[in-house]
């Protein structure tokens, strides 16, 4: 795993090139602390920091293939790179190493952009072109791996993280206020312009071609994670595949020559891993509040004794917690109001003390349906039987009751599923965002920002069109986001079994009936666990990383009073109405209403804010 980063095209003569290089290689070196690598022409500029998992010896980048007329910087894994490099030397290319990155560069030259749809693994990549003076860079099928660019000066500028690309001088930041909105009722922001304003990230499944004699820029998609589901196959036969194509894929990611070892919840998604795979260590944090509702290393440590293996579990103080904060946003790049970022953060740290490489279980709930929201078509089919006006009415009469059980059934049951689903996370509505928003922009809402997602999957189960979007939006704009980012800061490769394209290909066809079923998620996957796992596990309800946010907001001397202090400086009065942030926050102090994610929505902002656009970080 690895950073890479540089610019293509003529930059004015007067700039320093390998200075400006050098500065973009450093700000990323916690991607790769091992080793550097650097190559400089007239036209492109390409930069490396290396972490050393495959080829020990061989492997450093920038790569050039042995003419020297296509150079190469590669982040990931391709995990079928043997297989692909036998049909290479088959077809009279020559090798100089053993590394996956050499397989980039020869397969480009055998067959062009139609590489991609050969490769099986997490990637992101730019191979530069001496002779055609053309750039390509592609992302891989999910978004595992980070791909950031801009246009400055005439020159495209890419790396793995946005801070790299501050780094080059002709870019000046500022804040793209419409990523902000979109960000308020998502959790985070899932336009391809960051939140820096012409800083885009490259979307899973696309490849990009700069020429820098036109200063022309391409992008297509190549990949569609696109479900398809179908009926006819039984579910011995589902269960069977499943177990097969997991087995396969946890064997095809043990590929290293360094130590492999696992995250562990104690869940069915990372205990069927560590049940599969074959290293020796597996790793679990936790909360020390109220007991065990807040920390499941209890859990992991009985599955992991079970499965033969070290454990290793650690107990995350409140204190820390908030120290954290501040690096967390830093190394995220953009501000991501998902709590369990700071958890994903310490367990990578304890990791990385000793391994480099570690198993993780995102992926599974978006291809096999892991979430309760996806049971609630299920359960609102049959009043959705009523006349809409009579339902409306209902719902209407329901947000005048107090809060008790079934008023959102009411509520959310007189909605279609276009209004009412727009991901996993729902923070502020269109509304209220523009109503604490002291400059709003021309972002649309987000029913609207979704209308194509709808359109494309409509005539599916509402089931499969919720999981589709969490597929395109929630995975890589949240899950994958907030695992690359906090596992590289402590410069650790994720690698993640679930997210493999051959999976893919057989679960994007299960029916909805063998996901959810009778109010259980996963319910091929789980019945494809019970195979190695005890009841308790493989039947566990999905839990993340529970972190009691909600219980230290409402305790004056902790949570509280740091968030408070915040509300009232001077980011949030640039950009909310501080006196509507306050009250959010004493409302939920107070027991009146649960306000604990817009409240951290509004936080994470505006701590992520000070530490890009206020300090030095």
């Amino acid at each position: 795993m690895c950073g890479i980063c540089g610019f293509i095209g003529k930059s004015r003569n007067e700039l320093d090139r390998e200075g400006i290089l050098e500065d973009m290689k450093e700000a990323i070196r916690h991607r790769g602390p091992d080793d550097g690598g650097s190559w400089l022409s007239a036209d492109a500029a390409l930069g490396f920091r290396r972490l050393s998992i495959i080829d020990l010896d061989t492997g450093a980048q920038p790569m050039e293939n042995e003419t020297g007329d296509k150079i190469v910087v590669f982040n990931g894994e391709i995990y079928n790179y043997q297989e692909l490099r036998e049909e290479l030397l088959a077809a009279g290319h020559v090798f100089k190493t053993r590394a996956d990155t050499e397989v980039l560069l020869h397969g480009y030259e055998q067959w062009g952009e139609e590489m991609l749809g050969r490769l099986r693994g997490m990637f992101a990549f730019l191979i530069w072109d001496v002779r055609k003076k053309e750039a390509f860079g592609a992302r891989d099928f999910f978004g595992i791996k980070p791909f950031f660019y801009t246009l400055a000066a005439g020159n495209l500028v890419f790396a793995s993280e946005i801070k790299s690309i501050l780094k080059y001088p002709e870019y000046q930041p500022e804040l793209n206020e419409e990523a902000l909105e979109h960000y308020l009722s998502f959790q985070y922001s899932g336009l391809e312009e960051s939140f820096f304003k012409g800083v885009y990230r490259l979307d899973p499944g696309c490849f990009l071609r700069y020429r820098v004699d036109e200063g022309t820029l391409d992008i297509q998609r190549y990949f569609e994670p696109e479900l398809q589901p179908e009926k006819g196959k039984s579910e011995e036969d589902w269960i069977r595949e499943v177990d097969d194509l997991m087995k396969d894929s946890v064997r095809a990611h043990n590929i290293a020559d360094v130590e492999i070892g696992t995250f562990l919840s104690g869940g069915v998604d990372s205990s069927m891993i560590a049940a599969e795979f074959e290293g020796t260590r597996a790793y679990t944090v936790g909360f020390s509040h109220e007991g065990s509702r807040y920390s499941e290393i209890d859990f992991a440590r009985r599955t992991a004794e079970r499965c033969g293996l070290s454990h290793k579990g650690r107990e995350i103080q409140e204190q820390e917690f908030w120290e954290a904060v501040p690096k967390v946003l830093y190394y995220m790049d953009e501000p991501l109001a998902d709590p369990s970022a700071v958890a994903l953060y310490f367990l990578s740290k304890e990791a990385a003390k000793d391994v480099k490489v570690v198993m993780s279980g995102e992926g599974s709930d978006e291809f096999f349906g892991g979430y309760r929201i996806y049971c609630e078509p299920g359960s609102l089919r049959g009043y959705q039987r009523l006349p809409k006006g009579l339902r409306a009415a209902l719902a209407k009469l329901a947000l005048h009751l107090p809060k008790m059980k079934g008023r959102q059934f009411l509520i959310r049951g007189s909605k279609t599923i276009e209004e009412r689903f727009i991901g996993n996370a729902n923070i502020f509505s269109y509304e209220e965002r523009r109503q604490i928003l002291k400059h709003t922009t021309d972002a649309v809402s987000p029913q609207d920002f979704l209308a194509g997602d709808y359109k494309r999957t409509k005539g599916m189960a509402d089931e499969d069109r919720m999981q589709e979007i969490d597929l395109r939006r929630w995975l890589p704009g949240d899950i994958l986001q907030k695992a690359d980012r906090m596992s590289m800061a402590n410069s650790l490769e994720v690698r993640v079994p679930f997210l493999d394209r051959v999976l893919f290909e057989s679960a994007r066809h299960l029916p909805a009936d063998l996901k959810q079923c009778k109010g259980t998620t996963k319910y091929v996957l789980r019945q494809a666990a019970k195979r190695y796992l005890d009841p308790e596990t493989s039947a566990r309800p999905k839990l993340g990383f529970p972190i009691p946010i909600r219980v230290w907001m409402r305790e004056e001397k902790g949570g509280y009073e740091k968030i408070r202090k915040v509300f009232a400086g001077e980011t949030a009065g640039k950009y909310f109405y501080q006196d509507k942030l306050l009250k959010l926050l004493d409302d939920h102090k107070n027991g009146k209403a649960d306000n604990s994610r817009k409240i951290w929505t509004v936080y994470a902002f505006c701590v992520w804010y000070d530490v890009y656009f206020c300090r030095q970080a």
